[in-house]
């Protein structure tokens, strides 16, 4: 099936979307900005094998309309975009990922980036000696991205359990990690920490062993994640995870996870409050590190852990009870809330 693209731009409200070519460095990728009335863009570079154009350039669509989401909820002064990388064995990625940058750079400050899947701390200097637009994690920097995504997704797992019980509680708890990458190791490590029982699948099985050794935690086969019973299940991988066979092995009471775009589709929210399980919304959860790069960029100052786990844990909670007293899914509710605050934001933009 074709891919209409300025249907989807026209339907989603899009700005400008970019396919991006480097013949030197074999760089194909596509770089789509949402909105960027109330400010620039913000949104990672993800480098994924992808397995065609179409795939890539959807992902990047609903990827950079969540961080638009993200961005309105978190109350930053700006939108969303992203960058996506179609991955190949003959990338030569410092050159692919130089190129990006300079492309980044004659956006004029636009669009602000930094780390997604596929893109960590060596990839991001290869950009930002291109830009001064990416957000570099580090002291004097952005401070520290990762972490401020693992910050977001624990206060929404502590904010789910005290919706479900009144209390996290944490030494009865179980919870089951989707991806051991630098989030959800730190996740782990994080809910270990609170005395919560941890299982974790990882497909990098060197990894796995890894951080099951240094954490105490446990792991399951990769795939075997869905049908554990347990409190939480979290996603912390990819996305596109949830959908109708998965959900329906789904033996949790509650799905909190640092992934974007958990769910394979919007109607799939439904099911799960179908199901009885309580959803906390990736793109309510996971926007930690857009609150520290904001920051950074846009005022010059280093956001405190705490001060993004006490927004987070708020957000959640609001979303949650709005939720529970409207009896509907919390993904549709946060949506509303999220194009609803993009709206009054786009009206205050043209009145000015």
């Amino acid at each position: 099936m074709p891919v209409h693209i300025l249907d989807a731009m026209t339907r989603e409200g899009f700005e400008e979307v970019v396919a991006l070519h480097d013949r030197r460095s074999g760089l194909r990728a596509f770089l789509a900005l949402h909105q960027t009335e109330r400010g620039p863009a913000f949104g990672g570079i993800r480098r994924f094998r992808y397995g065609s154009e179409k795939s890539a350039l959807l992902d990047c669509l609903r990827l950079s309309v969540a961080m638009s989401w993200k961005v309105a909820l978190a109350g930053i002064a700006g939108g969303g975009g992203k960058a996506v990388v179609l991955d190949h064995p003959t990338l030569h990625l410092e050159q692919a990922y130089r190129h990006l940058g300079r492309c980044v750079e004659r956006l004029g400050g636009r669009f602000y980036t930094g780390p997604d899947v596929g893109t960590g701390d060596r990839e991001l200097a290869w950009v930002a000696a291109e830009t001064r637009f990416a957000a570099r994690p580090g002291p004097g920097r952005a401070g520290d991205l990762a972490g401020a995504t693992m910050i977001g997704a624990f206060a929404g797992v502590r904010a789910a359990l005290t919706r479900l019980d009144g209390a996290p509680d944490w030494p009865r708890r179980t919870i089951v990690i989707q991806g051991l990458g630098e989030v959800g190791s730190r996740l782990a490590q994080r809910l270990v920490e609170q005395g919560a029982r941890v299982i974790a699948t990882e497909v990098d099985e060197r990894r796995a062993a890894a951080v099951a050794e240094r954490l105490g935690i446990e792991l399951a086969e990769p795939g075997s994640e869905y049908d554990l019973s347990c409190d939480v299940f979290a996603p912390c991988a990819m996305g596109g995870v949830l959908h109708d066979l998965t959900i329906r092995r789904l033996a949790c009471r509650c799905v909190v996870g640092a992934a974007n775009n958990i769910l394979a589709r919007s109607h799939h929210g439904d099911l799960l409050h179908e199901r009885g399980i309580l959803y906390v919304p990736d793109f309510v959860v996971n926007v930690g590190s857009v609150m520290r790069g904001a920051a950074y960029h846009l005022q010059g100052r280093a956001v405190p852990d705490a001060e993004i786990e006490e927004r987070i844990g708020a957000l959640v909670e609001e979303v949650l009870q709005r939720a529970l007293s409207d009896g509907r899914p919390p993904a549709l509710v946060a949506a509303e809330e999220a194009a609803r605050r993009l709206r009054d934001g786009r009206r205050r933009t043209i009145k000015a």
